[in-house]
């Protein structure tokens, strides 16, 4: 059975930091393109960022390039989302999910951390 478990959110205020984490087990780790999303009180759940199942390739949204940074750890079987400058508008439940070879849909999901940024 897959399981994808986020860690490390919290409140923080404007211009801080947070790290997330996100283990996974029952899977083979290395085999899946990992992504977070993150989904703000009445909106839809949007894209974050996303590294690829070897790590060589990173992408993120326009709304946080420059300010997060998506890495994993294979060897760990963790993704982790650095993130830096943060601002009210970052205020979300954050989700990490799996996709299969980075192929179509993500197959596997978190159930989410939230994340709070007071201004």
């Amino acid at each position: 059975q897959v399981h994808l478990v986020e860690f490390g959110g919290g409140l923080v205020q404007t211009g801080g930091s947070l790290r997330l984490s996100c283990a996974a087990s029952g899977l083979t780790f290395s085999t899946y393109a990992m992504g977070w999303f993150r989904q703000a009180p009445g909106k839809e759940r949007e894209f974050v960022a996303a590294v690829s199942y070897t790590g060589g390739s990173t992408t993120y949204a326009d709304s946080v390039k420059g300010r997060f940074t998506v890495s994993r750890d294979n060897a760990k079987n963790t993704v982790l989302l650095q993130m830096n400058s943060l601002k009210p508008e970052d205020t979300a439940v954050y989700y990490c999910a799996a996709n299969y070879y980075g192929a179509g849909t993500y197959d596997y999901w978190g159930q989410g951390t939230q994340v709070t940024v007071s201004s």
